[in-house]
Order: structure tokens, then sequence, then C-alpha cells
């Protein structure tokens, strides 16, 4: 074979070896992109779980405890038991493990949204359907109507999330602010507590007409259960939870 000949043969061998290279290069660094954000789902995604899950265990509390409050008879549903007529303690603490909970599951939110990203989440149905149901649980906080209790804008939801997230995280290990962190800077951080002072304002509500905000929380609680039917399709983390709230 002639000398120029080979020479050509040899750089197309080259050129042909680099780009197959590229292209598993690129191949293998996305497939490596796709299992860390779903390990990340899967990490997250359980926190998300619990977090939803307290939150709407304690709208369920609020929902189920109006009925119970009107029912006849001497009973008394959760918010006459804790906020009308419970001690200064017991008020004070369903204030703000209230708050928390709707904060947590805002802040996880928030959390997923920065480190999974939402808008790239490749083509698993499942988790599409997550994200579309995060965000007809933030429209049943954004909606105007009816009423303004419990109301948040998309923006103030963003916010509290952006609070809630641990300072000492980092991309992949994120964490949110426990609830003694959380109570320590609603007592000692002015900025931080101006944030939360419309959610407390429509908890003290709860206490004289609990109306105007059911409509809003039965939504996000209805919402919050389809989530969570998402995040533990078999029930391993919350094995009661069809039977007592499905």
């Amino acid at each position: 074979m002639p000398v120029d000949a080979l020479s050509l043969l040899s750089a197309v061998v080259a050129v042909a070896g680099a780009s197959a290279a590229a292209v598993l290069g690129y191949w293998t660094q996305r497939r490596l992109r796709a299992v860390e954000q779903r390990d990340l789902m899967e990490t997250y995604g359980a926190s998300l779980a619990w977090a939803a899950f307290d939150l709407q265990s304690r709208l369920y509390n609020i929902l189920h405890g109006q009925e119970v409050d009107r029912a006849p008879g001497p009973h008394r549903g959760f918010i006459t038991a804790f906020l009308k007529e419970g001690t200064e303690e017991e008020r004070e603490y369903v204030r703000r493990s209230t708050a928390f909970v709707l904060a947590e599951y805002l802040g996880w939110v928030e959390i997923l949204r920065r480190d999974v990203q939402f808008l790239d989440l490749g083509r698993s149905r499942t988790n599409q359907r997550i994200v579309t149901v995060v965000s007809q649980a933030a429209s049943a906080l954004n909606k105007a109507a009816p009423g303004r209790a419990f109301r948040l804008f998309r923006a103030q939801q963003r916010a509290i999330g952006e609070l809630m997230i641990h300072p000492e995280g980092e991309p992949g290990r994120r964490r949110c602010l426990g609830y003694a962190e959380f109570s320590a800077r609603l007592d000692t951080d002015d900025a931080f507590r101006r944030w939360f002072a419309p959610v407390l304002k429509d908890i003290d509500g709860l206490a004289e007409d609990t109306a105007p905000a059911a409509p809003r929380l039965a939504e996000l609680q209805q919402t919050l259960i389809a989530l969570i039917d998402l995040l533990d399709p078999k029930a391993a983390r919350f094995p009661q939870f069809r039977s007592a709230f499905g």
C-alpha cells in the first residue's frame, strides 16, 4: 500500500476511534448522571414522603377535628382540644409544629428541585407524575379561592423552602432544619420569623373558625396522599397508611 494511502487510512482510523471514544464517553456520562439522579430521587424521595406524610397527618387531624367539634356530644376535636382549650404549652406546640410540618414539606420540595432538577428527570413516568402532583400541591396552596386562609404564593412557598434547607448541606447531601432548630430561629431570627408570620396567623385563625381554611386544607391533604402513593407505592414506609387515611 502506498505511503499516502496508508497515512490516510491511519488518519481515518484515528478519527473513527476518537469519535467512538467521544460517543462512548458521552453515553457513559449520561448514564452515570441518570444513575446519580435516580439515587438522589430515591434518597430525597424518602424524605419528601415522610414530610408529606407528617403534613397530611396534621391536616387530617385538623379537618377530622372540625367534624368532631361539630358533632353533638362532649367530644373535642384537635383544634378545640389544643388551640382553644389546651394549655399555653399545648397551644404553642400546635402553632409551631403545624408551621413546621408545612415548612419541612416545602423544604424538601425545594431540595428536590435544586438537586434533582425537575426538568431533567428522563423518561420515568413515575418521576414525571411526582412532578405533576408536587405542582398540584403548590397550586392548592396558591389558589385564590376559596378564601385566603393558608394561601401561599409560589414565591412564598419557595422562600420558605429555601429557609428550611440546612446551611451545612451540599448538593446531594442536603437536609432540612429539625424542629428544635426551626423553633430556635423563630425565637431569635426576626427575618426568619417574618416569613412564617402569615402561616402562624392563619393557624391562630383556625381556633376561631376552621371553615374558611377547610377547602384548601382538604385539597392539599388529598394531593399529598396521591404523592405518598407515588413515593411509597408498596406501602413499605407507611404500612398502616391506607387503612387509616385511604
